[in-house]
């Protein structure tokens, strides 16, 4: 006999000849031995571990166990420390709250596994009305998995129980909520020296993903060479008895005025809730709650970004500026994107040429030069993704230095962490890019304005080819001064809608919306525009709307002569006839962008007034959504030649920047909410 397995003997010898006179009945309480707590082996002290959330039911915390990731576990040498041999004689300790089980299914609370061969040295499982305690015989057949029954069980029950399972020899019995126990004398007896080395104890599996436990597991405590149930029972709360259980779980915040801990409680708690400044959100994180306090928001993680579950309701009160952005020229257009794992930026569409248009990022709570890029009068950036590509597509107005009319599609480099030409496509004085996909597939739309004094020229839709990693030509739109295009989806069908702008004669004409059918876009309706210079798509609850901007009246014909103080129009989508139809007319002066922004449940339209036929200072304003009224004016915005809006949300607040299209100076304004 090893001198390990000796000392074994001894110990265990020792164990009975200490604790216990002759017979399991007789038998006296062991003071001098430790309830071996596995539970809070297995779980970290805090409880927060991937894969692990602690949930609070019926006035009770306990652990669910993910069923998609590793089972928690641990050698069982870090809980027999002095002797690797399992205890001949013990008690199982289990509180748990398991919700239903399917019909033949059977679903591990603990088990202890071997290693090099994965048998189940010891193990608890259970099905519908079964408990099953399951152990290695070694004597029997050279090693054989032996397995006590106890029937007519039942623990799906959506409640907390508490089950007591005490071993000596062939003698096993069943205690649950300290009722009357269940005894069972079986032919094959708990092995005398069962040898745990080289073994691991794993907590809700048997190791691998199928029979996880997928209810809640409260406590789970050893205890050996004795029958626990003389230790916790009677209790005043049996289905909660504890012998031991992780501190993390301990705490019954919510009690009756008498000081009795309440166990009906209709809701559940997660594990962990971050308080203060934001917290990082990684895999670690995942399954966790942040109340921003300053805020008032309740944020989840999902192991990428935190997600907002439950807001105060924020009011817009006022708009105040925030950063002056000095920018390379006059600016064109603006387009906030986000990175993902490196943060939020804009890029800026820049008249001149030289150093060209600018690609910012958030830093420290502003915006901060990034990239500089060679554009030849850009007028819009667009920002999409195909896959894991990260893409930036430019529309450049002018020609290059070899004369060439060419806008550039840029793709972001993840290790030098900068945007570098990846594809040219020839346009004719590009107003605007969009980027959308259908049925999976990626496409682009560029809206060409003009090829020398031909206003009356075709926009193309390009397509991308999976197999040469490029854009190619898909459809050919006829278009009239083109100036933007939207993409929008309602139901399963897809739409475009360009603005056009002008016919070489007049301003009033015709916009068109397309839908996508049979493979192709093709004409849906056709609105009567003024120099029409943007639309937005937006949905209110259920009502889907659509914005033009109208710019300018200009018609020999009526005599409309740069008329610059215009109304633009809301379109509302008429389910009925199927058609978008007038819904409001808000007076503009020389207007060339909507943009579309919330803030708490209050819905805005921002308009941006550019020229009002004698000065480029003029008010931009911003409208609120208000029912039966439509929109209405709440805010008057000092704007120069303004040009483009943007919306964008940080973690310190929500933001609209405008650019200029007359100064070389963008402004960010910082909304303001009580």
């Amino acid at each position: 006999m090893s001198a390990l397995l000796l000392t074994c003997v001894l110990l265990l010898n020792s164990w009975i000849d200490t604790c216990y006179t002759s017979g399991w009945r007789s038998w006296k309480p062991c003071t001098d031995l430790r309830p071996l707590d596995i539970l809070s082996e297995g779980v970290p002290s805090s409880g927060a571990q991937h894969g692990i959330r602690m949930v609070q039911v019926q006035g009770a915390r306990g652990f669910l166990f993910s069923t998609s990731v590793r089972p928690p576990s641990f050698p069982s040498s870090q809980l027999f420390i002095n002797c690797g041999l399992f205890p001949e004689e013990f008690s199982i300790v289990v509180t748990l709250k398991v919700t239903s089980i399917p019909p033949k299914k059977n679903e591990y609370i603990f088990s202890l596994i071997e290693d090099k061969s994965d048998n189940v040295l010891v193990g608890l499982r259970y099905s519908m009305n079964k408990l099953h305690f399951l152990f290695w015989s070694k004597d029997v057949f050279n090693g054989w998995q032996s397995r006590v029954t106890f029937r007519g069980i039942a623990l799906a029950d959506n409640r907390w129980h508490t089950l007591i399972m005490a071993v000596s020899g062939q003698s096993f019995s069943l205690t649950i909520d300290c009722s009357i126990s269940l005894d069972l004398v079986v032919s094959v007896p708990f092995p005398a020296s069962l040898n745990t080395y080289g073994s691991r104890f794993y907590i809700g599996s048997r190791k691998r993903l199928k029979g996880a436990f997928t209810g809640l597991l409260r406590q789970l405590v050893l205890l050996p060479g004795s029958d626990a149930t003389l230790r916790i029972c009677p209790s005043s709360n049996p289905k909660l008895a504890v012998l031991s259980i992780p501190t993390v779980l301990q705490e019954l915040p919510v009690k009756t005025e008498s000081n009795e801990v309440l166990v009906t409680h209709p809701y559940e708690a997660v594990m962990k809730v971050n308080l203060g400044v934001h917290p990082p959100c990684t895999k670690a994180e995942s399954a966790q709650f942040w109340f921003d306090a300053s805020r008032r928001d309740l944020y989840l993680c999902d192991g990428l970004q935190w997600i907002s579950v439950l807001e105060a309701k924020k009011r817009l009160d006022y708009v105040e500026e925030y950063q002056n952005l000095v920018t390379t020229s006059e600016t064109m257009g603006l387009e906030t994107f986000v990175i993902p794992k490196v943060g939020l930026f804009m890029a800026t569409a820049n008249r001149k040429t030289q150093p060209g248009s600018a690609i910012y990022k958030w830093t420290d709570g502003r915006f901060e030069p990034y990239q500089y890029i060679t554009t030849y009068q850009a007028q819009a950036w667009r920002y999409f993704t195909i896959g894991k590509r990260i893409f930036l597509a430019v529309a450049n107005f002018e020609r290059n230095e070899n004369r060439q009319e060419l806008s550039v599609i840029y793709k972001w480099n993840s290790m030098k962490q900068k945007f570098f030409i990846y594809q040219r496509i020839a346009t004719h004085s590009a107003r605007d890019w969009e980027a959308f996909q259908i049925a999976g597939e990626t496409f682009l739309v560029v809206a060409n304005h003009r090829q020398g004094d031909n206003h009356n020229i075709n926009s193309i839709i390009y397509k991308w080819n999976s197999r040469t990693a490029l854009f190619e030509i898909n459809q050919t739109i006829p278009t009239s001064g083109a100036y933007d295009w939207e993409f929008f989806t309602i139901g399963p069908y897809s739409f475009l809608v360009v603005a056009n702008t002008f016919n070489g004669t007049s301003t009033k004409i015709h916009s068109h919306i397309y839908i996508w059918l049979s493979g192709m876009f093709r004409l849906f309706q056709s609105i009567l525009t003024f120099g029409a210079a943007d639309w937005e798509v937006f949905q209110i609850g259920d009502r889907i709307f659509l914005a033009v901007a109208n710019s300018h009246s200009y018609d020999p014909e009526t005599l409309l002569l740069n008329s610059y103080a215009i109304n633009s129009t809301i379109y509302e989508l008429n389910i009925t006839a199927q058609m978008f139809v007038k819904f409001q007319d808000v007076l503009t002066f020389s207007a060339v962008d909507w943009e579309f922004f919330s803030v708490g449940e209050d819905s805005f339209l921002v308009v941006a007034n550019s020229f009002d036929g004698v000065s480029f200072a003029v008010n931009s304003v911003v409208y609120r959504w208000q029912g039966y009224e439509g929109f209405v004016a709440v805010h008057h915005l000092p704007t120069f030649g303004c040009r483009d809006w943007e919306a964008f949300n940080t973690t310190t607040g929500s933001y609209l920047i405008y650019s200029s299209a007359k100064e070389p100076i963008s402004k960010v304004l910082k909304l303001k909410t009580y």
